[in-house]
């Protein structure tokens, strides 16, 4: 099977914090954020749901992707969330 790589969008409870992430083990990588294993923005800002993910077959697609959602408007990640995902339900058990 060939390596996937993800990019992840993740929120707080309340919806009010995004953070968008790469990596090549999406459920390990949500999982530190959850238990606060990874220090930095998630555990400062208790980020702690996955909303909304994208799947690569390379990591340079997945780090351009990364960088494009990093750097566009808040607007346009909330419309991807909700494109896939309107509740904005927690997508961990998914995955």
């Amino acid at each position: 099977m060939d390596r996937q790589y993800y990019i992840y969008i993740m929120t707080n409870r309340r919806n009010t914090v995004l953070y968008t992430g790469v990596t090549s083990n999406l459920k390990i990588r949500v999982y530190e954020h959850k238990e606060k294993l990874a220090e930095g923005f998630t555990k400062k800002y208790n980020v702690n749901k996955i909303v909304y993910y994208e799947v690569f077959e390379d990591i340079e697609n997945a780090i351009l992707r990364e960088k494009q959602l990093k750097g566009g408007p808040r607007k346009r990640k909330i419309e991807l969330i909700n494109s896939v995902n309107k509740e904005w339900r927690d997508l961990y058990e998914d995955l």
